[in-house]
């Protein structure tokens, strides 16, 4: 009997570990290697694809507006609004209108640009005039800033090509607007030769105010220049018109040899040698603004 029962015990155990430890089950098959490449969008024939914005220069008029600088968007809206506002001639009362590349907008009653404004002072030099109507041999200040700016700006008042000194040039039309005006707050120094010295009782005289066809033209300082000749003098105006410098001195007699404006509206000659230009600063912009 024990006998019988080690043998079927042995005939059990062999059949348990033939061909493999016991206690593993049966190997799985190896996975399907799976593909690098991308998978393939599904393609929906009833969805339209969207198409790809184009850029455009269109831009909105209020925004066209207060890029001049003629006022803010939201008050762009209210001058829109009012119907003050024209693009090529027609008045725009469309909120959201977009103006395009060549169209003339009309603010106010004044063409404007969405240009940015820009400030360039030169130190003028001798025979360069600011007329293009001048002699064809006569070279002009355009000349002495091309390389600047490529944006076209005009020059603050205008010189002849004897006068020296401070020249403004901008885009700004309202700056330009504001300094042509004949009753200015900001003033100009000037340094005027003469031909003979200046007596001192015409010098009172000057000081005093000079009329011009029924107009008074107050002189808020004159002087001599110190450790110069009397025919040396310094002159400070209002007015940013130059001949008018020229005029008060040939009223007394005398010839005026030179004019260098020396100061504008709080701008110096310092750092800028003749014939030089520079861009003007934000605080000095800030400044022109205020006077």
């Amino acid at each position: 009997m024990n006998k019988k029962d080690g043998s079927s015990r042995k005939s059990t155990s062999n059949k348990n570990t033939k061909g493999k430890p016991s206690g593993f089950s049966k190997p799985k098959p190896a996975m399907a290697k799976r593909s690098q490449k991308p998978k393939k969008a599904t393609i929906n024939p009833d969805v339209t694809p969207a198409k790809p914005k184009v850029k455009s220069d269109d831009i909105r008029l209020n925004k066209y507006i207060a890029n001049s600088g003629a006022c803010s968007r939201r008050d762009a809206d209210i001058y829109i609004q009012s119907g003050n506002v024209k693009v090529n001639g027609e008045v725009i009362t469309e909120m959201g209108y977009k103006v395009k590349p060549g169209d003339v907008v009309n603010f106010d009653g004044a063409n404007i640009t969405p240009e940015k404004k820009e400030y360039v002072l030169l130190n003028k030099p001798k025979n360069f005039t600011t007329s293009v109507d001048d002699e064809r041999d006569m070279r002009n200040v355009y000349e002495l800033i091309k390389n600047a700016t490529p944006t076209k700006l005009q020059p603050v008042g205008r010189m002849d090509k004897n006068t020296t000194g401070l020249l403004l040039f901008t885009n700004d039309t309202d700056m330009i607007r504001k300094f042509s005006l004949p009753n200015q707050k900001s003033t100009k120094i000037y340094q005027v030769s003469l031909d003979k010295n200046l007596k001192f009782e015409d010098l009172e005289k000057i000081q005093g105010g000079v009329s011009f066809d029924e107009h008074r033209l107050y002189v808020d300082e004159i002087s001599y220049i110190e450790e110069q000749p009397k025919t040396e003098i310094g002159i400070k105006l209002r007015t940013a018109n130059v001949k008018v410098v020229r005029s008060i001195f040939e009223k007394f007699g005398y010839n005026v040899l030179k004019v260098d404006r020396v100061a504008f509206a709080g701008l110096t000659k310092k750092n800028l040698p003749r014939g030089n230009w520079r861009f003007l600063t934000e605080q000095e912009i800030i400044n022109l603004k205020i006077f």
